[in-house]
Formats: C-alpha cells, structure tokens, sequence
C-alpha cells in the first residue's frame, strides 16, 4: 500500500505569472507537509497518531521551480516573472521547469512568438540562477518555519492571516512627487529613438493574403515556379489553337474539302497542286 497526496491551490491575489507562484507554492507544500509514521511487521501494518510518534517528511530529492519568461516585439524584448499587465501585451511565454542540480524537468512555450536556440539557451542560463536564489529562499523559510514551531511561535501562513497581508489585496500608500514629470518626459523623448515605419495599409503579397507590420512573406501564397510554367504553356497552346481556328476559317471556299457521306472529291492535277486539303484533327489540351 501507499500514500495517497493530492495537492489544491487556490487563488487568493493574482496579479500574474501564476504559473511560477504555483509551482514554488505547491513545492513548499509537499516539503513542508508531514505524514503519519507507519511499522510493518509481517502482514501487519501500523499507523501511528501524532501522539505516539512525530510525523515524518515526504522522500522529496530535488525541488523543481519554474521560470516563466514574456516576450515581445517578435521575440526582440525578454521580461522575467511578468506581471498581470505585461501579460496581456506580450507576444508568447517560455516556461521552464528546472532544479537546483541544473537538470531541466520541463519546457512549455506559448504564444505566437517563434524561437531560436540561442533564445531558449539565453533563457536556460537564466533560469539556473533564479532557481538557485529561489531554492534557497524555500530552505530557509522552512528552517525558520521549523525553528518557530519549536518555540511555539507563528510562521508563514499563520502569522500573516491576522495582518491581512495575504487575504487582503491592499498597499500601503506612497507619496509621489509629480512636480518634474513633464521635463522628466521631455528627456525621455529626446533620447528615445525614432519610431519605426507605420504601415498605413496592409501589404497585399499575393490576392487573398494580407499582412500588417513586420514578417516574413508566405511562399504558399504566390503561384511556384512549375505552376507558373504550367500556366505559360497553356495560354501559349490557347492562342495558337485560336490562330489555326481563324486560319481555316479564312480559306478560301474552292480549297475547302467537299464531301458527300463524308467521302472527298476527286481533284485534278492541277488543282492538287493549288488545293490545301485540311484534315480535321483534335488539338491537345493540357489538364491539370
């Protein structure tokens, strides 16, 4: 038999990067969770109560934490642990999942950003450092945590539910000095670069396609080049099939074929000679 652990979290603020909070919460829920000691013997299996026996730690041997990382303008701009706002204007989102050991337990990417490899490789070196902070972060609140308990004081939840740090969403408010905000701004301006071309239009690549602002032209928009071909051949074939329509039709009607039941006249030598018998034939006609 075994242990059976499930783990909730609810949402008490959210002010994004969710992903990241959950997994350092959920982490330090399982380390810090203790379960009932438990004697086999035999086919027999005791579960002692708190009272007989402290409880013992889960076998936990690494901590996976995950880095979340906002990108934007295709990938030009990286932002670590965006918040709520950046979220929401952000082009695509790398997620990755890594322990201390450097070991990558897990890699999501959403959005419509398309990545290279240095970027990926850019974002892995960094989550090697924020996950050794992070880490050691989590050791030490649960050292604290264990030193409070021991001398019967409040840690961590419980001591924030009565200052209403954590179920109230409030700050504490801040002076702000807005005397020099306009000469702050015109300094920003002045050194900020110009702003790239707008495009007033879409850019029309082929009919039935558009694209507004930067990209790369589809290549399954435009006819390829054996289509093309193709297409210079059957339009060549069309009007020669038309000139020979028009040649036969101007001949002149002593040159024509006569027939009765479809059997031809009999001409003289002479007129063999100045007589261009046509013989109706079917002209090719490309499929395709």
């Amino acid at each position: 038999q075994v242990w059976q652990i499930r783990l909730d979290m609810h949402l008490l603020n959210h002010d994004g990067n969710i992903t990241d909070a959950a997994s350092i919460a959920g982490i330090v829920a399982l380390c810090h969770f203790r379960r009932p000691d438990v004697s086999v013997q035999g086919e027999e299996v005791t579960v002692y109560s708190p009272e007989e026996r402290d409880p013992v730690p889960l076998s936990i041997h690494h901590m996976p934490i995950c880095v979340s990382f906002a990108f934007f303008h295709q990938g030009t701009y990286l932002l670590v642990d965006p918040t709520e706002r950046e979220e929401r204007v952000m082009d695509g989102l790398l997620v990755i999942a890594m322990n201390k050991h450097h070991e990558i337990c897990t890699i999501q990417s959403s959005g419509v950003v398309m990545l290279v490899q240095d970027q990926i490789l850019r974002c892995s070196k960094i989550t090697a450092v924020k996950v050794a902070e992070i880490t050691e972060l989590i050791q030490k609140a649960l050292e604290n945590d264990q030193k409070a308990r021991k001398e019967g004081r409040k840690f961590g939840f419980a001591e924030s539910i009565p200052n209403q740090r954590i179920t109230a969403f409030k700050m504490e408010s801040a002076a702000v000095d807005t005397n020099d905000v306009e000469e702050q701004a015109g300094e920003i301006i002045a050194k900020a670069e110009p702003p790239a071309d707008v495009f007033a239009n879409p850019v029309l690549h082929t009919p039935g396609t558009a694209q507004i602002g930067e990209g790369i032209e589809s290549s399954w928009g435009d006819l390829e080049e054996s289509e093309k071909e193709d297409a210079v051949e059957e339009e060549g074939e069309s009007e020669a099939a038309a000139f020979e329509c028009e040649k036969v039709e101007t001949e002149d009607t002593t040159t024509k074929r006569r027939t009765k039941n479809d059997e031809p006249i009999v001409l003289s030598d002479s007129e063999e000679e100045e007589v261009v018998i046509l013989e109706p034939q079917e002209l090719p006609r490309k499929t395709r």
